[in-house]
């Protein structure tokens, strides 16, 4: 079930930050209007924005702040490998004792 639920967030991430990349709104001069299609990608929308990834310009337009996407894409993996560690060195320990 979490399983599941990580695929459609990653969805609704790549969906989202594709779109921007698309249209090339990387800067506030090439900034977009956007309006998320599904609640999920409004999520994922709602959560770029406050994690600084996506940048509010003028009139309603946003746009991708490279930069810090990359420091977001870095801090997630890193969590990742942490949990994933954590997981494996828990079950080395059970396998251990047992």
């Amino acid at each position: 079930m979490a399983t599941a639920a990580a695929a459609i967030l990653a969805k609704a991430r790549r969906d989202v930050v594709g779109h921007f990349m698309t249209c090339n709104a990387v800067s506030p001069a090439s900034a977009i209007a956007y309006e998320p299609s599904t609640r999920v990608q409004r999520r994922m929308f709602d959560r770029l924005q406050r994690d600084g990834v996506l940048v509010a310009a003028a009139d309603n337009r946003w746009f991708i702040d490279i930069p810090r996407y990359h420091e977001s894409v870095s801090t997630r993996r890193k969590r990742v490998l942490g949990v994933l560690g954590a997981a494996i060195l828990a079950a080395a320990g059970l396998a251990l004792m047992g």
